[in-house]
């Protein structure tokens, strides 16, 4: 049983509450898009007498943080650990952006420094034609995936070779 003082709370909430597709077409998103957010359990909602999905308004600012999370290159999974550390139907603040960007700052620097060595090594690649594993500075530098046998090896940051990373 609802008690006094959360009703008139939550009757403030549903008059402000929006339709998936008011907060699809504000957001630039698909409604499809929410609905896959909310499985993830980054945005909630409820549902109305007509069994329709009601949102608050601060599911515009998660969603947004959610938008530019991702342009980053920051995996959902991440993405909803840190919007769980907000409070429920709080919309995310500048103080709260600033917490939950310095956790991904550093994956940042990390992605901006392997693309930028594949972007100066890009040039010497493009049509030198060796397509030696054992050889690319680019794919392979020093041969390091060498080590760990024989078939195709998995790059990424785990890989290093004096100091750079195999891309």
């Amino acid at each position: 049983m609802e008690s006094s003082n959360t009703r008139p709370r939550r009757l403030a909430a549903t008059k402000q509450a929006l339709s998936v597709g008011d907060v699809a077409r504000r957001c630039g998103v698909a409604v499809s898009t929410l609905h896959f957010y909310e499985t993830k359990g980054l945005i909630h909602s409820w549902r109305n007498a007509g069994n329709q999905r009601r949102y608050t308004r601060d599911v515009l600012r998660r969603v947004a943080v959610i938008k530019i999370a991702q342009r980053t290159g920051v995996p959902l999974a991440e993405i909803q650990q840190a919007l769980a550390t907000l409070p429920d139907s709080r919309t995310p603040t500048a103080a709260d952006w600033r917490r939950l960007s310095e956790r991904w700052r550093a994956a940042l620097d990390e992605r901006i420094t392997q693309l930028t060595l594949l972007r100066d090594q890009l040039d010497g690649c493009i049509g030198c034609g060796c397509l030696s594993l054992a050889q690319c500075p680019l794919r392979n530098p020093g041969d390091v995936l060498g080590g760990d046998g024989e078939g195709a090896q998995r790059l990424g940051s785990d890989h290093v070779s004096n100091g750079s990373t195999a891309l």
